[in-house]
């Protein structure tokens, strides 16, 4: 692919579940005075009402102007594939990062997240798919991206955002049993992805890949373990993001960022 809509496609940034990610010059009606943009083109063919759905979560990313989400430019449709631009963030992701990243680096991108996710709250959103892949990199701090997105991405898929195998891990148990997602839902995410951005290891150990059913099967029935490395002082946080019951978590993704920050500091 070379093109979509009027954004060249230079250059394939990576490929994921959920689509490819290019490099663009941006479109001159954008008025944007940067040299590229990133551009993902979504996997899949989606309905116009897929487009609209999209497009109205895209804004509340560019309405927030947060610090800690994205920013995201444009959003269009062409020949039922779906694709969104955004600011190019050089640095990778928590899951591919392109940078050197000790151990306060990597928890403090955590806490970016956290705040970000707090800021989508706020105003009555969750995100749905926190994982380290949706955490990108930029001067040494981390922005939430991809927005709830899994769910326009798979034939059949429900608003509950069920996703492939990979998001898997980072989803909160209610939510796979077809509860509505909450805070409780993207802190319990945003506890299993600081446990694999710190450990290098999955909190449920390896989740079969051959079989969706059989990986939800291997989350729903354990708990998530801990890796015996896991430092200490980063333990009571991720214990707490993930307790069983919602009431027991932490109360707000703010909360779980002040901690990270405060814990992140002194590592």
């Amino acid at each position: 692919m070379s093109r979509i809509g009027d954004y060249e496609l230079t250059e394939l940034l990576g490929e994921g579940n959920y689509g490819s990610f290019f490099m663009s010059p941006p479109p001159a009606r954008l008025g944007l005075d940067v040299d590229f943009v990133a551009v993902k083109v979504l996997a899949g063919h989606a309905s116009d009402q897929d487009f609209r759905r999209m497009a109205n979560e895209l804004r509340v990313f560019a309405a927030l102007r947060s610090d800690h989400l994205v920013e995201v430019y444009d959003a269009g449709q062409q020949d039922g594939r779906l694709f969104y631009a955004m600011a190019l963030y050089p640095d990778g992701s928590l899951a591919e990062p392109r940078v050197a990243l000790d151990l306060p680096a990597r928890v403090s991108a955590v806490a970016d997240a956290a705040r970000g996710a707090h800021d989508l709250h706020e105003v009555g959103v969750v995100h749905r798919d926190i994982k380290p892949a949706n955490i990108l990199l930029a001067d040494g701090r981390g922005r939430l991206s991809d927005l709830g997105l899994a769910q326009f991405l798979t034939p059949g898929m429900t608003t509950t955002g069920l996703g492939p195998i990979g998001s898997i891990e980072y989803m909160e148990p209610d939510v796979i049993w077809g509860e509505h997602a909450a805070r409780a839902s993207d802190i319990w995410s945003l506890g299993l992805t600081l446990h694999r951005v710190v450990s290098g290891e999955g909190a449920f150990g390896d989740i079969p890949e051959d079989n969706v059913l059989t990986a939800f099967r291997h989350v729903l029935h354990q708990r998530p373990n801990l890796s015996p490395d896991f430092p200490d002082a980063l333990r009571p946080i991720v214990e707490r993001a993930v307790e069983a019951e919602r009431a027991a978590r932490y109360p707000t993704a703010l909360e779980m960022a002040e901690d990270l920050e405060r814990v992140g500091g002194a590592l």
